[in-house]
């Protein structure tokens, strides 16, 4: 005996009568609700529309402001061009849901005005995010000293990742407010961004650090700066790396997130620069020149119109009486600090020579010993011409 097994036909999940079964509710509640509401739901009505074209004026608004702004970049731009994207949806909802708010409507109906609620006001909130951060960045790069072909070419990547992000969050939080189950969405966008992340970790860290230098602006295009053991003018600020033509006449190419990394002086931002120099005078000085010397310092750097700091004695040296002369160069310009510096040290030698201020060079003599390493004295009356005589020679050093 056989037997067959008959599957029994799968219902479908929606079925027609079951839609036209709440369409039909829907629109009996809808109804009877407008037939005992009535004066309420005019007056709430009467505020939406007031609503919506208030908006509807808020939204020319934007525009004029765009218009306004001649330079297409500044806060009014932004700030219009956030208002102007207001959609048209978003606010006959507003007016939806403030009507059935007030009118008390029925649960259908109320359902599904909040529903329609939720999906606009998200996104709508999504779409000005948007639109202010875009244009908080676009602020920054539109900058003369920041505008580069390669920073302003990152803003459609910039804009693609601004705009996936919100909106992908906005979707994800009309889905919770309708009751479904996000976990593992979230799970799954979480793990699939920590792939990408770590894929193209170093393209987004040279991006990101990108938008550091805007925003935070340690340096800008034609700024001097210092790196490292490196010096040199900006010239080029990219998606990826900085471009520094060095001092030398050599262009420096570094990632942006290295260039962060480190520690950078930026020359260009300087107040003053400062230069010191340290002088030996001879031991055998008067007591008084040696007194007066910080004096006679700071005469010479002020007669020479840069800014005095400080002079004194710093200590004893081999051959020596050791001072120092510390003064400043107003501004970061290095050619007026260099001329300056310059006239500094020649007028120091003009008036050392003038009051005879010895400035003795440091001397080598080299001593004949005997085997047992006693000196050899007397030292001939006559010395022998270099290298005439293996044992014996007095040879003056000088050393740079």
């Amino acid at each position: 005996m056989s037997t067959k097994n008959v599957t029994a036909p799968r219902e479908p999940l929606i079925k027609p009568d079951g839609i036209q079964q709440q369409l039909s509710s829907l629109t009996h509640e809808s109804v009877q609700w407008l037939r005992f509401h009535w004066l309420q739901i005019l007056i709430a009505f009467a505020v939406g529309a007031a609503i919506v074209l208030a908006l509807h004026a808020a939204r020319r608004l934007g525009a004029r402001l765009c218009r306004r702004d001649k330079s297409g970049t500044g806060w009014l731009t932004i700030v219009g061009r956030a208002i102007s994207r207001t959609n048209t949806f978003f606010m006959v909802m507003l007016a939806a849901k403030l009507v059935v708010g007030y009118a008390g409507a029925p649960e259908q109906v109320s359902k599904t005005v909040n529903f329609l609620w939720i999906v606009a006001s998200v996104f709508q909130f999504a779409t000005w995010a948007r639109e202010v951060i875009l244009g908080a960045i676009e602020h920054r790069t539109q900058s003369e000293h920041y505008a580069g072909e390669a920073l302003l070419s990152a803003m459609g990547l910039i804009r693609l990742l601004v705009t996936f992000a919100l909106f992908a969050i906005a979707f994800v939080v009309v889905l919770d407010n309708l009751g479904v189950n996000v976990t593992g969405l979230v799970a799954g966008l979480g793990v699939g961004g920590i792939a990408i992340g770590l894929a193209a970790q170093g393209i987004f860290a040279d991006l990101f650090a990108a938008l550091a230098i805007i925003f935070d602006r340690p340096f800008r295009r034609g700024d001097s700066v210092t790196y490292d053991t490196a010096s040199g003018t900006v010239e080029n600020i990219g998606l990826k790396s900085t471009r520094i033509r060095g001092i030398d006449g050599e262009e420096r190419i570094i990632s942006n997130k290295n260039l962060l990394d480190k520690e950078i002086l930026n020359n260009t931002l300087r107040n003053h620069r400062r230069a010191r120099f340290a002088i030996g005078v001879a031991y055998e000085t008067p007591q008084e020149s040696l007194e007066s010397l910080p004096a006679l310092l700071k005469e010479i750097v002020e007669g020479e119109k840069l800014t005095f700091v400080r002079a004194g004695f710093t200590g004893f040296g081999a051959s020596t009486l050791d001072f120092e002369v510390q003064f400043d160069s107003d501004g970061p310009d290095y050619a007026s600090f260099y001329n300056g510096r310059t006239r500094v040290g020649m007028a120091i030698l003009r008036r050392f020579n003038e009051q005879g201020i010895n400035l003795p060079f440091p001397i080598q003599t080299n001593y004949t010993a005997a085997p047992d390493g006693k000196l050899v004295m007397p030292y001939p009356a006559e010395t022998p011409a270099l290298g005439a005589t293996a044992g014996s020679s007095t040879e003056p050093a000088r050393q740079a």
